[in-house]
């Protein structure tokens, strides 16, 4: 057999093993990840029941691209503008977690008389929990829209981030057997660098490109465009040294703040839960019953501190960053387990000679071991946070719980008109300067070997002339946005001005340091071409003051940038402002409180269709509120009590997560059954031929009236002419054949 038949003969065998055990888990209300593990463990080859896997590193690479398949959804799904909400909760959380369980594993790795180099690795490895398991798991069980799934979906991600700072640490202490903190410093400017770079570049051309070709955009180019961007992302991480998995999830983010987002996420469902059944059967494939039976104990106590280590950590950190008790539960249940990072990173210990290699097979046990608990231990979350509700004072929850005055605190932070200044100033001068740096980049590796061959006439000097020339030409706009243009920090130095006339001088000391930062790129741009003296200094300096100044009068159109770019990334709240005003307004003004809209059609089996709003369980069984019904194009704001409802209405109900759950388990709950009269009778479609005797013959179609029976005459064939569907006046003559169709024993009578 061919290779590529090989591989065919091998993914047949997964999904059909797939779809055999994700059905017996489905049958015992298990998670479909448990089917999906006990799979590939079944017909992995350490087991040999079936034809072995022909080749195991083709079902590595599509697993891979399962991984990518669910990062670039959850990117779709949470996007950067929902990581900054969560972002300071996050990053607590996670550097908890991280700090908390290299400290845990640095501890047993010693214990079990592992290497200290092993130790280190161990820890580094348990501090990550897996996001594709949450991910499948959440979606399984309907959780996404839980308050505290932005955060655990935030940590995810900062954990990845993490995980990419902590390969180079540990690589670098492998090599090198010290601690090099500027390469980890350089390692965390260059990720920032580049994930601003890609976000500010993706989301400034990717919604004008769609948006000019949205006409064109049917289902199947817009899937192909999508897969195509995340996939360009991928091979563009990779090539900067970053994981598959964060490219992914950064055009996810980038294509989740477009206008098409949502439908991009719809229409990448069906390949999402087709390799990401292929990834989670290959974890199982990869248990080894030889190294469970050589290491079962190592494996159990490994297995079980990273789960009790990563679960108090984890509720530790959400705790800290001001969760409250609920969600800090629910968050630690939720992440106690180990992802594929812990793979990578002790492939990557293997790999550089400081890990041996029964690690890396037992962290893969210890892994599918705690994936195989992590829905339980999701589940788990709700019973142990009741019980805790109970069991523990009120002075200690009123500790660790937010307070109810608590926005108010967060309003009061929001309006120190300082602290917006310097948000503004930094956010500003951050944003521009990674585009001018993008640009120096770009310039100084691009346009030498392009004047070489565009320009082989000019002396090599003048070559130079001309490079400095368009680099400083394209970077005008940006230094103006960086050193003229002002956008919020206007709004709050107009108000401290006012405030106190002194706070003039330090907003002029920023000012100044915007300008220096600016003519700091001139001089880097100038450097990278000439070697420039004490004067030559002098000279640059003021040309770039020259180059700012025209900048402020000739140039100003061109934040025109900036302007498109804001644009775009409020795209999708603007359209859903405009199609879902009332969600739209109650999401904005009530999401500090956890109030939410959610709206569901209405059955037409209802048992309360036709009447008014005021006789309907909704606020008895659930406690929300009805503000709106959409009745086909019409909207019926703030409905009456006396407002009846209708089959197919929907209705969009107001209230907490819980009220809402409420609300829709009445809407499915309160379904007429169907009755024994009301079944559909047996249908047949019967064919004859009618003779002189028969009921129909020289009767018209009107006069047979044989509907009240049930049936009716489909088509006639009449002197070789066939008719469909004849007329009321048609007169049935002797000979003709006709098709009745309707109730099977009244269409026998017509016979």
């Amino acid at each position: 057999m061919s290779e590529e038949l090989n591989l065919v003969a091998d993914l047949a065998l997964i999904l059909i093993a797939a779809g055999v055990f994700t059905v017996i888990s489905k049958a015992l209300k298990q998670p479909l990840i448990l089917g999906y593990i006990v799979a590939g463990f079944i017909v992995s080859p350490h087991l040999g029941l079936f034809p072995a896997i022909t080749s195991v590193e083709s079902v590595k690479q599509w697993s891979e691209i399962g991984i990518i398949f669910l990062l670039f959804a959850l990117g779709l799904e949470f996007s950067f503008k929902k990581l900054l909400k969560v972002g300071s909760s996050a990053l607590i959380t996670a550097g908890t977690i991280c700090l908390g369980m290299l400290i845990v594993g640095l501890v047993t790795g010693s214990a079990l008389g592992w290497s200290m180099m092993e130790s280190i690795f161990l820890g580094g490895l348990m501090s990550m929990s897996s996001t594709t398991v949450i991910i499948k798991a959440f979606d399984d069980l309907g959780l996404k829209q839980k308050p505290y799934a932005p955060l655990i979906f935030g940590t995810l991600v900062v954990e990845d981030l993490l995980a990419v700072l902590l390969m180079v640490l540990l690589s670098t202490l492998a090599v090198s057997s010290k601690f090099s903190g500027g390469e980890m410093i350089w390692s965390l400017a260059r990720l920032a660098f580049f994930l601003i770079l890609w976000f500010l570049v993706g989301l400034y051309v990717i919604p004008i490109a769609l948006k000019k070709a949205r006409k064109y955009l049917n289902d199947e180019i817009l899937l192909i465009i999508s897969i195509g961007l995340c996939f360009g992302m991928v091979a563009l991480a990779n090539l900067a040294g970053f994981s598959s998995a964060l490219g992914a999830f950064v055009m996810g983010s980038i294509l989740a703040e477009t206008v098409e987002g949502e439908r991009i996420e719809h229409l990448l469902t069906g390949i999402k839960n087709l390799f990401g059944a292929i990834f989670f059967v290959s974890v199982g494939m990869m248990i080894d019953p030889a190294v469970i039976g050589a290491h079962w104990g190592t494996i159990l106590v490994l297995a079980v501190i990273a789960v009790l280590g990563i679960l108090t950590f984890s509720t530790t950190g959400s705790l800290l960053a001001g969760q409250g008790l609920d969600n800090s539960v629910h968050v630690g249940f939720s992440m106690a387990q180990l992802g594929e990072f812990s793979f990578i990173i002790a492939s990557l210990g293997c790999s550089l000679g400081v890990m041996r290699d029964f690690i890396y097979p037992v962290i893969i046990a210890v892994s599918v071991l705690t994936t195989f608990a992590a829905p339980y231990m999701i589940k788990a979350g709700d019973p142990v946070s009741r019980w805790l509700q109970g069991k523990l004072p009120e002075s200690v929850l009123a500790r660790i719980n937010p307070p109810a005055g608590d926005s108010e605190r967060v309003s009061k932070a929001e309006n120190n008109e300082w602290g917006g200044l310097i948000k503004s100033y930094v956010i500003r001068v951050v944003l521009y300067s990674v585009i001018l740096l993008a640009l120096l980049i770009m310039s100084r590796t691009m346009l030498p070997k392009l004047s070489e061959s565009l320009l082989p006439f000019l002396s090599s000097n003048m070559r130079k002339v001309v490079c400095l020339g368009v680099t400083l030409v394209v970077m005008v706009p940006f230094l103006y946005g960086l050193v003229v243009t002002n956008g919020s920090i206007n709004t709050h130095a107009s108000k401290l001005l006012k405030e106190r006339a002194s706070n003039k001088w330090p907003i002029l000391s920023l000012l100044v340091l915007r300008i220096m930062i600016g003519i700091g790129f001139i001089l880097t741009a100038i450097t990278s071409y000439f070697k420039l003296g004490g004067w030559g200094v002098l000279i640059a300096v003021l040309a770039g003051l020259f180059v700012i100044i025209v900048a402020k009068f000739s140039v100003k159109h061109l934040s025109g940038l900036e302007k498109r770019f804001l644009e775009n990334l409020n795209a999708r709240e603007e359209m859903a402002r405009k199609q879902r005003p009332v969600a739209s307004s109650v999401q904005e003004k009530m999401s500090k409180y956890d109030i939410r809209t959610e709206m569901l059609e209405v059955s037409p089996d209802f048992a309360y269709i036709g009447k008014p709003l005021r006789e309907m369980p909704f606020r008895e069984s659930s406690g929300v509120n009805i503000i709106k019904i959409v009745r086909g194009s019409r909207g019926i704001l703030i409905p009456s009590g006396n407002e009846v409802v209708y089959p197919h209405d929907m209705l969009v109900a107001v209230g907490t997560p819980s009220q809402l759950e409420g609300f829709s388990a009445t809407l499915k709950d309160n379904v007429l059954p169907l009755q024994e009269d009301e079944k559909d009778t047996d249908f047949a479609l019967v064919t004859t031929q009618l003779g002189a005797d028969s009921v129909l013959t020289g009767k018209s179609l009107r006069e047979a009236d044989m509907r009240k029976s049930g049936c009716m005459i489909i088509s006639v064939l009449h002197d070789g002419n066939f008719i469909t569907n004849p007329g009321a006046d048609y007169r049935f003559s002797e000979g003709d054949t006709v098709w009745i169709a309707g109730d099977a024993q009244s269409c026998e009578w017509y016979k």
